[in-house]
């Protein structure tokens, strides 16, 4: 049997607000879109920013987690990389992509009307080591 690995590690800022839903089988997933950017040298000399935009899934995080995943905090995701297609409403099948999180930490300190804000490493995640196994792929 031949060795593969798929793991990706993400440092960006979310897009959007986490939305959370449940499925059929009463599995939480909680989603968010994650900005990363790279800046090269264009070929004019000139400083080019990239951003690449990534769907982040999460399964069954803590409400209090859940709450601090707002546009615009920086956070580290680690997860692996998966593909799949359904077929919209029109009918027309569609591709995507997404990072299946395993592990989150926020990068940016809790907002608190108080002096005792710490690290925020404190808060790492471990998501979805569970929730892999109740999926059908």
């Amino acid at each position: 049997m031949a060795l593969s690995l798929n793991k990706v590690m993400l440092i960006g800022n979310l897009g959007n607000d986490a939305e959370t839903r449940f499925t059929t089988n009463n599995l939480e997933v909680t989603t968010f879109s994650l900005a990363t950017n790279r800046s090269y040298k264009g070929k004019d000399g000139n400083w080019v920013n990239e951003t690449t935009w990534h769907n982040v899934v999460c399964f069954n995080l803590p409400d209090s987690f859940k709450e601090s995943l707002k546009k615009g905090k920086k956070i580290y995701v680690e997860g692996r990389i998966s593909k799949r297609d359904y077929t919209d409403k029109d009918n027309i099948k569609r591709y995507i992509t997404e990072i299946i999180s395993e592990r989150m930490i926020p990068l940016e300190a809790k907002e608190s009307n108080t002096a005792e804000t710490g690290p925020a490493a404190e808060q790492e995640i471990d998501s979805g080591s569970d929730a892999n196994n109740d999926l059908p792929f």
